[in-house]
């Protein structure tokens, strides 16, 4: 595993301001496999203070909590004034200031050096005039041009020039659009006209007659691309999708050249009084960028309490992993369950451990270390199911399990019959002659429709796997794990990768002895319909998509013969009489279901007892999450549970990975019989079997740095959702099938709704950086550090609280 910079896709050198203002944009991936990204992904070269600055200077943009939510803290005493007090002084400053500060009225940051663009000057002239606003114009009409380019098949009709690169199909429908000469930019499609075709050139060029000054220029392109955060992080998904495999794509530095020749077309249009508006915009933005706060601003005052409201939350886990390894049962487990690191995994295990003392859980990244492809039946390409660092090295067809001949092609030619029919079904819907006929003849029988949804709570939730497939062939859905050519191309896993694979993932779960008669490896999905963000629910290990996939294959290989009499020469021997099943964990109804058909009878008693261990588990973890479900102490809770993952009006069908505060790598004896809450990742690590610390480097490049990203991703749509969030799931509308918008116009949103991190009355989730406990020398944790300089920057540039675990309780690693 390599650093985050393995997928960036920015083919201009680092010194050019292009290239630095698109490395600023994090990308945002497509709904059908939404996972969490860190909206500061572009910015953790920098301290999180030096960032935070950066954003407001450039863009007026907040990135900590509001004071009110701070003055809200100390009324409830979560920020004490010891808390207060020590990270005062960390600061270089006293709890006396820090407290007069907060009396007094606030101090704005410093505004030196900040750019302005030349619709917002236009917008400044209009004195907030919203009719008469240049920026929600120009928003507007490149986001519905983005839309209709980066599209995946939401609309009926194709972009005339959609083949084309993204700035040069612009350009060629720019000279058919009156949209902004009805609004007075004149010089609209005589600017695109002139404009050079090539979009670095058509950049440099313009920024040369605008007069933006040098030193203001990586500022004033990062500016422009945030005013189009969303289409601007699609563009740049589509980089990191490019340099996973070695290439790079053109799709971010295009957009950016729209935005800024879009601005320029505004510029020509204007006269003298805004001319010397700009350019007085233009001095202040030559002035050094590098001018000295005021005393104790607004910004300097958030740090302080950002920092005191995170000792808090340091004091209670180092408490708790203070205790030491708590001595644990010899003998021969009587099951083990392998779960995603995902924190919604933690209360679950804590139940199931709580059934009976023979049960032991392990935690691991819920792709099991099986980066794949996986192809569903009928279709010729798949999703990665892996995490989003990675490119998947396999790939893995579905089939039909113990398929008699023929079989296989008659079920897939009815789905393919099937969803031709559904095709041509909405294309008719949808068609320019027929759309009016279909509502006056057909569109009363949708209420029939909708009024079964409203009021239907016994239905089971659709599942889009088994679309168009009957409930026999949907049962024997299964991956093939055996290598053959489908396509032309190379799936499935010959037999010497499959023992490779065995040894690598065993070895990185730390399971290498004293395995059960029944070891279950639990990835994990969710339940809920008439969600745009479902896939944010599923596992992001598994790139957005539900994990039983990566589950089946591990444990098809893990039992397969050949694997397990090769297995014993590497130095690890599983039981004759271990088998391994795979699962599913439903995060929204805490029901496991056992992928065990092929199980041997040998084994029934054991599946029947685990499956009521599971049972009992699943009743357990959904009353501990009741009270957060706003679910009466008297209710019935599992029936509640289960109608909220199939109401379609439900926006909180759970609550994911909100409130995820910590990442713990140790043996599960660090961490058994303590209440985590359901805050932490916790990933199985025991560094004695770690030879070279292999595993290690693994674990702190990768699982690390993805529960950094799922942390900052919920701190930012907590601390400002109007900026790094998605706004009000009640109106959003789908674009492009790639994400939202909130209403009918407007960029795409970002990160998480508001409802996933509030629940109306309360936030769900505290705004905290993640806190990082390795159970591994120290010296082991700064060589890996010192060789992975990108991760190493996290550490040191405070995106993340990194402590080492030692026998004495925990030390910071700075």
């Amino acid at each position: 595993m390599t650093d985050t910079a393995v997928a960036t896709s920015i083919p201009l050198a680092e010194a050019d301001p292009v290239a630095t203002a698109c490395a600023r944009i994090a990308p945002l991936w497509p709904l059908k496999a939404f996972v969490a990204v860190n909206p500061f992904l572009g910015l953790t070269d920098l301290h999180f203070g030096d960032a935070a600055r950066l954003l407001h200077r450039v863009a007026g943009i907040d990135m900590l909590p509001a004071r009110a939510f701070w003055t809200a803290m100390r009324t409830e005493g979560r920020i004490s004034d010891a808390d207060l007090a020590q990270a005062a002084q960390a600061h270089g400053t006293t709890f006396e200031t820090v407290t007069a500060a907060l009396a007094a009225a606030p101090v704005p940051p410093s505004t030196a050096g900040r750019i302005a663009t030349v619709a917002e000057v236009l917008d400044r002239l209009a004195d907030g005039d919203r009719q008469a606003s240049r920026t929600a114009f120009m928003i507007d009409e490149i986001a519905k041009f983005a839309a209709a380019w980066f599209d995946e098949g939401q609309a009926a009709w194709r972009l005339p020039g959609a083949t084309m690169g993204l700035y040069a199909a612009w350009r060629a429908t720019a000279a058919h659009d009156r949209n902004p000469a009805a609004m007075g930019i004149r010089t609209f499609q005589a600017t695109v006209a002139g404009a050079d075709a090539d979009p670095l050139r058509a950049i440099q060029a313009t920024l040369d007659e605008i007069g933006m000054p040098a030193n203001a220029r990586a500022d004033y392109l990062h500016r422009a691309l945030l005013d189009i955060a969303g289409w601007a992080g699609v563009a740049r998904w589509h980089g990191w999708q490019a340099g996973l495999k070695g290439e790079s794509d053109p799709a971010l530095v295009d957009l950016l050249a729209i935005r800024v020749v879009w601005g320029l077309a505004l510029y020509r249009a204007q006269d003298k009084r805004f001319h010397d508006a700009w350019r007085l915009a233009m001095a202040e933005a030559g002035h050094a960028l590098a001018v000295a706060p005021p005393a104790f601003d607004e910004i300097a005052l958030g740090l302080v309490l950002q920092d005191a409201y995170e000792i808090a939350v340091h004091r209670h886990f180092s408490g708790l992993l203070a205790r030491g390894e708590l001595a644990r049962a010899d003998g021969r487990p009587e099951a083990q369950v392998a779960f995603c690191i995902d924190v919604r995994s933690e209360p679950f295990r804590r139940a199931l451990e709580a059934q009976a003392p023979g049960i032991e859980t392990i935690g691991f990244a819920g792709f099991f270390g099986f980066a794949i492809e996986y192809v569903p039946i009928g279709r010729e390409t798949g999703g990665a199911q892996c995490p989003v660092l990675l490119a998947p090295g396999v790939t893995v067809c579905e089939g039909l399990a113990h398929a008699r001949e023929g079989e296989e092609a008659e079920a897939l030619g009815i789905r393919l019959l099937r969803r031709r029919a559904v095709k041509a079904w909405k294309a008719f819907k949808l068609a320019a002659v027929s759309t009016f006929a279909f509502v006056e003849t057909i569109g009363l029988s949708f209420a029939v429709k909708i009024g079964g949804d409203a009021l239907a709570r016994t239905r089971p939730a659709p599942d889009p796997r088994f679309d168009n497939l009957d409930p026999d062939a949907a049962r024997r859905l299964t991956p093939v794990i055996e290598a053959k050519t489908v396509g032309g191309r190379p799936t499935g896993f010959p037999p010497e990768l499959r023992l490779q694979s065995a040894e690598t993932v065993l070895r990185a779960m730390s399971m290498t002895e004293n395995f059960a008669r029944l070891v279950v490896l639990a990835g994990h999905g969710s339940t809920t319909v008439n969600n745009p963000h479902a896939a944010g629910l599923d596992c992001g290990a598994c790139g957005g998509h539900t994990g039983e996939a990566n589950a089946r294959v591990a444990a098809a290989i893990l039992n397969d013969p050949l694997v397990r009499a090769g297995l014993p020469a590497r130095g690890i021997h599983v039981p004759d009489d271990t088998i391994f099943v795979a699962g599913l964990h439903d995060t929204t109804t805490d029901a496991v279901t056992l992928y065990d058909d092929d199980a041997p009878a040998s084994h029934a008693e054991d599946l029947a007892r685990l499956r009521r261990w599971l049972a009992a588990a699943g009743a357990a973890t959904r009353r501990e999450r009741a009270p957060t479900l706003a679910l009466a102490p008297g209710a019935d809770i599992d029936a509640a549970v289960a109608e909220r993952a199939r109401d379609w009006a439900q926006v909180r069908p759970e609550w994911a990975l909100a409130n995820n505060a910590a990442f713990i790598a140790a043996p599960r004896a660090r961490t058994y019989g303590l209440d985590l809450g359901g805050r932490a990742f916790l990933h199985s690590y025991d560094w004695r079997k770690d030879s070279g610390f292999k595993i290690l480097e693994l674990i702190l490049t990768a699982p690390m740095v993805v529960a950094s990203w799922i942390n900052l991703q919920y701190y930012a749509s907590t601390a400002n959702n109007a900026v790094f969030g998605a706004g009000n799931k009640v109106l959003h509308n789908v674009a492009g099938a790639l994400g939202v918008i909130e209403g009918n116009a407007g960029d795409l949103r970002v990160g998480l709704p508001w409802q996933s991190v509030h629940d109306g009355t309360r936030f769900m989730h505290e705004p905290v950086r993640l806190t990082v406990a390795v159970d591994a020398p120290r010296e082991a944790i700064d060589a890996v550090l010192a060789n992975h300089p990108q991760v190493a920057a996290l550490v040191r540039n405070r995106w993340l609280h990194l402590w080492c675990i030692a026998d004495g309780g925990v030390a910071a690693v700075d």
